[in-house]
C-alpha cells in the first residue's frame, strides 16, 4: 500500500500531460504555418504553454532536490508529479506570471511549492533547493537557443524562430529575477541558510513585499534599460538579436 502510494505521489498529473501536448501541438503549427494569417495564434499558444512548462519544471526542481535533501513532505503534497494545481499559491505561481507575460513581455518568477527547511540537512543543500529553480530556467534557455547558437537555423521557419527567441527571453528574464537577493525570490533563500537567526528574523517580514518591490523598480526607466540591456547581453551571447525577441513578442501579441 505504501509503495503504491509513493508511485501515486510521483507520477506525472495529466494536467502537466496536457500542457506538453499544447505545447508540442502548437509548436507544429507554428513550425508548418497551418493557421495561415492567424501564425499568431499559434506562437501565443506555444509561448503561453511553454512558459506554464517551464513554470512547472522549476518547481519541480525544487521540490526534487528538497526530496534529497531530507524534506519527504514534499511527496505527499504532490510537488513531484508537475501539476501545478498542487502549487501552495497557483495566484504567485501561475496566474501572476502569466498576467505579466501577456501585458509586459516578463518572466516573473513565481513560486510556492512548501518547504520543510527544518528538515534540509545542510545548509549547502538548503541554498542548493533554492538555486535549483532558476538553474532551471537556465536550462530552458539553453535549449531554447539551441538552434541559434548551434547555427542550425537552416531550415527553421521564420516565425518558430521568432518564438523560440521570445519564449528563451522569458527564461532569461525569470533566471535573473529569481537570483536576485530579495527577500522573496530564490536568491535570498541561496543565501539565507548562511545568515545569523537574528538577521533572518528582522528580514522575514519583507519576503511579502520583496517581488513587489522589484518590479516596481522596473517600471524605473533607468532599471529598466539597465535590466533589459544586461537580458539583451546574455541572448547576444546566446546567438539571439534584439529583432528575433522583438518579433517575436509582436507576433505573441496576435490581438495588437
Amino acid at each position: 500500500m505504501t509503495t503504491a502510494i509513493r508511485r501515486a505521489d510521483r507520477r506525472i498529473s495529466p494536467v502537466f500531460l496536457a500542457l506538453v501536448a499544447v505545447l508540442a501541438v502548437s509548436g507544429w503549427a507554428v513550425w508548418k504555418g497551418t493557421l495561415g494569417t492567424h501564425t499568431g495564434v499559434a506562437v501565443f499558444a506555444f509561448v503561453t504553454s511553454g512558459w506554464v512548462v517551464s513554470l512547472c519544471l522549476h518547481e519541480y526542481a525544487h521540490a526534487r532536490t528538497a526530496l534529497h535533501s531530507g524534506d519527504i513532505s514534499v511527496e505527499a503534497r504532490g510537488y513531484l508529479t508537475l501539476n501545478p494545481l498542487k502549487y501552495t499559491h497557483a495566484l504567485l505561481s501561475i496566474i501572476l506570471p502569466l498576467i505579466f507575460l501577456i501585458v509586459n513581455g516578463i518572466g516573473l518568477p513565481g513560486g510556492a511549492v512548501y518547504i520543510e527547511r527544518a528538515r534540509i540537512r545542510s545548509r549547502w543543500q538548503d541554498s542548493l533547493v533554492s538555486a535549483a529553480g532558476p538553474l532551471t530556467n537556465a536550462v530552458f534557455a539553453v535549449i531554447c537557443t539551441a538552434p541559434f547558437w548551434l547555427l542550425g537555423l537552416t531550415g527553421v521557419p521564420t516565425a518558430f524562430r521568432f518564438a523560440l527567441a521570445f519564449l528563451a527571453l522569458l527564461q532569461v528574464t525569470a533566471t535573473i529575477l529569481n537570483f536576485l537577493p530579495v527577500p522573496g525570490l530564490d536568491g535570498y533563500g541561496v543565501i539565507e541558510p548562511w545568515l545569523s537567526p537574528a538577521l533572518r528574523r528582522k528580514i522575514e517580514p519583507y519576503a511579502v513585499i520583496g517581488l513587489l518591490a522589484v518590479f516596481a523598480l522596473l517600471w524605473l526607466p533607468e532599471i529598466n534599460q539597465a535590466f533589459f540591456g544586461l537580458v539583451d547581453t546574455i541572448l547576444r551571447g546566446l546567438g539571439v538579436s534584439r529583432l528575433d525577441t522583438y518579433f517575436g513578442q509582436e507576433l505573441f501579441r496576435f490581438w495588437q
